[in-house]
């Protein structure tokens, strides 16, 4: 239930997150955003990196760097790309992907056998999912030339590479979590300190610290999405990771689209009853996994 519980609370988290980072790729890079959100959340949760036994657990060390680099160094960083190109609902709603691949990853590299009952969940969870990103948004507008279609079409790439980043940096916290006994905690500060070592090193160790240029009231809100999609949201993620198996833990963690609605109509216009019915048929999929 803990498991369940973290997942829910790391997608809201998550996506109340990625709204305000939006507000900021407008002005600065996503390699930026990223890697000061990293810092700053790896400062925060200092105390627990000195709790972990570099020389018992040197293997353990290694795979979440790995996991550090892979899903928040190069993940993170497709994704803020991919939330200024084409909104935080569509970005999200890529995650449709991301339950099916999980499952496929967990039952191929670590054995994680489901029942059929949480599989027909993911798949209608998937679904579901996928059809709410086909829902028109301000994106694609009716006069639009079939240049401009494809070209649309193209920056889709950001959103997938970031799905595949992501889930890959899972599974390899899946793996450390199912051989070590290590809390959410170390293993979050960990997979920080891999980002932060690639992204610091890819940027020429030339750090774009534009926190200090933002007005008051935005330094708040950044330093809130930090504490909110980073600290608290990753930490939560590794209680799932920890707790669930692959397919089922991210097949709730991809709810975000869902709770990206609240803000949709500020952002991408009226919500449909064709997304309330999917919307719907949505927690009927992830009824099937948790029940």
């Amino acid at each position: 239930m803990i498991g369940i519980i973290s997942a829910f609370g790391a997608a809201i988290s998550w996506t109340y997150a990625c709204f305000i980072w939006r507000s900021h790729t407008k002005k600065y890079e996503s390699i930026d955003i990223n890697l000061i959100k990293n810092v700053i959340a790896f400062l925060i949760f200092l105390p627990a990196f000195f709790n972990f036994h570099i020389l018992t657990d040197f293997k353990s060390l290694l795979i979440l760097l790995l996991s550090g680099v892979v899903g928040i160094g190069l993940g993170d960083t497709f994704y803020i790309k991919s939330l200024q190109v084409i909104g935080t609902r569509r970005t999200l709603s890529i995650e449709a992907l991301s339950p099916l691949l999980a499952s496929l990853f967990g039952e191929t590299f670590i054995n994680e056998n489901l029942s059929l009952r949480s599989y027909i969940g993911i798949i209608i969870t998937s679904f579901s999912l996928f059809i709410l990103l086909r829902q028109r948004t301000n994106l694609l507008i009716h006069n639009q030339t079939k240049s401009k279609k494809e070209k649309n079409f193209k920056i889709y790439i950001f959103p997938l590479l970031s799905v595949l980043c992501a889930v890959l940096g899972g599974l390899l916290t899946r793996i450390v979590f199912l051989e070590k006994d290590l809390s959410p905690f170390q293993t979050t500060e960990i997979r920080l300190l891999g980002a932060i070592i690639f992204l610091i090193t890819i940027k020429n160790f030339k750090v774009n610290f534009f926190l200090k240029r933002l007005d008051n009231n935005s330094q708040k809100k950044f330093l809130l999405s930090i504490f909110l999609g980073t600290n608290l949201g990753i930490l939560l993620q590794q209680i799932v990771f920890k707790n669930l198996p692959l397919g089922i833990g991210w097949t709730i963690l991809s709810i975000s689209p869902v709770i990206s609605l609240f803000f949709a109509t500020k952002e991408e216009g009226q919500i449909t009853k064709v997304v309330i019915f999917f919307t719907t048929l949505l927690f009927l999929g992830l009824c099937l996994i948790i029940l």
